[in-house]
């Protein structure tokens, strides 16, 4: 065997031990005394859908979700198509249709869910509150953040009226029975598809630590830091939009003004701590004792944070802090 043929050998039975046409058959279950109901979402789920049928003793229905271009020709099982990976309105109007077909089984119905990978897209039901838009919107960013498949499901289910076991929850009394193909390192079945039929083992902090670890347009830190900034920079009550912007000039038009505005957040800040003092200084004659009660400060706490400054400046470009030490005295 050559070593195109070993690869290409490997990648085949990699390939048919994710079969769906192989590996669903072995695992279903017994018939129900009630209806059998075909339910999921995925990537290959129309794939199990079909293999389901093929090997099904009895009648069947159901709804299953799957991407553009992967549909199955299933004869009792609706296959709906929709987007993935950020959802639209196909997955999110087939995942709530699928939310009524379950609430109305019964004890005796059987809940056959097949699910792979690629769920939590096409499985697009908003929580109360949210909109498709506000889901569009989180997906799109957490697939730009970096994070890996684990972080970002743990977001989506918190978002979810599906996710993280509430399909599953929206079932009962039926029995529910999952068929699940994974796509994630570890398997874990909460995981893939954000587990709309595993109990979620985590906490909305969980969801909002996720969130505060990566930086995106409208990251929860991002946004505290600027409204923490505005309210340090804010005249009076009231946050101006120019105290929120990153590129300004004053109102006189000196564009020095509000120059420390365009510096990251940590910069901007330490920039105006310096304009304050300096001001103060400059109010108070140079006087440090003065100043510091100008500031409601103590005068040693004052004296650390001048030092502090000019280190700062000198570590950073060998700049010194004449300009503030001369006009402080004693």
């Amino acid at each position: 065997m050559s070593k195109d043929e070993l690869l290409r050998a490997i990648f085949d039975a990699a390939v048919a031990a994710a079969d769906p046409a192989l590996r669903v058959p072995p695992f279903l279950p017994k018939p129900p005394r009630g209806r059998t109901i075909v339910i999921g979402a995925g990537k290959a789920s129309a794939a199990m859908a079909l293999a389901v049928e093929q090997n099904w003793k009895g009648p069947l229905e159901g709804l299953v979700i799957t991407r553009y271009g992967h549909g199955a020709p299933c004869k009792h099982i609706e296959i709906v198509e929709a987007a993935h990976p950020v959802p639209d309105e196909a997955g999110r109007n087939a995942a709530l249709r699928m939310a009524k077909m379950v609430r109305d089984g019964t004890g005796d119905d059987l809940h056959l869910c097949v699910i792979s990978g690629g769920g939590s897209a096409l499985l697009a039901a908003p929580t109360n509150g949210l909109t498709l838009a506000d889901k569009q919107s989180v997906n799109r960013q957490l697939l730009a953040s970096g994070a890996p498949i684990g972080e970002m499901n743990t977001v989506r289910k918190h978002l979810s009226a599906l996710k993280g076991g509430r399909l599953a929850a929206a079932a009962y009394p039926a029995k529910v029975v999952s068929l699940i193909i994974s796509d994630v390192p570890g398997d874990d079945p909460s995981v893939v598809a954000s587990g709309p039929t595993v109990p979620d083992p985590s906490l909305a902090a969980d969801a909002l630590a996720v969130l505060e670890q990566y930086h995106w347009p409208g990251n929860i830190r991002e946004l505290d830091n600027v409204i923490a900034r505005a309210v340090i920079l804010s005249q009076t009550d009231v946050i101006e939009p120019e105290v929120l912007a990153l590129d300004l000039t004053s109102c006189d038009g000196n564009t020095d003004a509000l120059s420390y505005l365009r510096l990251p957040y940590h910069e901007s800040m330490e920039a105006h701590s310096r304009r304050i003092i300096e001001q103060a200084l400059h109010d108070a004659d140079g006087n440090q004792t003065k100043a510091a009660e100008r500031l409601k400060l103590q005068r040693t706490y004052l004296a650390r944070l001048l030092r502090q400054q000019r280190q700062k400046l000198e570590e950073k470009d060998g700049e010194t802090y004449q300009d503030i030490e001369q006009a402080a005295r004693p």
